[in-house]
């Protein structure tokens, strides 16, 4: 969650997605965390509360979205990709 919000803040600037809300980095962060969490559910044919507790999915979400704004700091102005 930290390395991939990290990374998905490093792009938000640029938009590569394109400019709509629903392919805003963040919603398309937290869209593939979803459907990671659903693949484990898939794969693992038991309930995801029962691999990793509640409490690591939310803190796992608010690290990742920390990170996010981190990235999104870093690329605009640490290190700027254009």
């Amino acid at each position: 969650m930290a390395l991939g919000g990290f990374g998905f803040g490093i792009l938000a600037d640029q938009r590569p997605f394109g400019d709509e809300l629903l392919v805003h980095p963040l919603v398309v962060f937290f869209i593939l965390v979803g459907l990671a969490l659903i693949a484990l559910r898939v794969l693992l044919a038991r309930p995801v509360p029962d691999v990793i507790s509640d409490r690591a999915l939310v803190a796992g979400c608010v690290v990742g979205l920390v990170l996010f704004l981190a990235g999104n700091f870093a690329g605009v102005y640490v290190f700027p990709i254009r």
